[in-house]
C-alpha cells in the first residue's frame, strides 16, 4: 500500500489536475498556432492563384527598348511576368492595331484576341 494515499473520498486534488490541464492547454495552443500557419500558407497560396487567373484573363505592353519594339502579351507570359499594368481584351486589340507594337511569339496574345 502507497505511502501517500489519495484523497479517502478518491477524489483528485486541484494540485493534481491543474499540472496535466496546463499540459493540455498547451498542446492545443500548439494545434491552434500550427492550424493558422497552415491557413495563412493557404491563403497565400490562393492569392497567387486568383492572380494568375485574373493575369490569365488579361494581356500587357512590355515597353519599347532602345533595339527593340513594344511588345503585347498575354497576362501570364513566361518570357514578360511583370502582372503590372494589365489591360482589358480591347485595350489589346487597340494596341495590336498599333504599328509599333508587334505580338510576342512565345505566348501568341492575338490568339486570345481574335477567337
Amino acid at each position: 500500500m502507497p505511502d501517500n494515499p489519495p484523497h479517502a473520498s478518491g477524489a483528485v486534488s486541484d494540485l493534481e489536475k491543474n499540472p496535466a490541464l496546463l499540459d493540455w492547454l498547451r498542446w492545443q495552443v500548439g494545434q491552434t498556432e500550427r492550424r493558422v500557419r497552415e491557413l495563412k500558407i493557404q491563403d497565400a497560396q490562393e492569392r497567387v492563384r486568383r492572380e494568375r487567373a485574373r493575369a490569365e484573363m488579361a494581356w500587357q505592353i512590355q515597353p519599347q527598348r532602345s533595339s527593340s519594339t513594344a511588345l503585347l502579351h498575354r497576362g501570364g507570359c513566361v518570357t514578360y511576368p511583370d502582372h503590372v499594368g494589365l489591360i482589358s481584351r480591347e485595350d489589346s486589340m487597340v494596341a495590336l492595331a498599333e504599328p509599333d507594337i508587334e505580338p510576342c511569339e512565345v505566348c501568341r496574345p492575338q490568339t486570345g484576341l481574335l477567337g
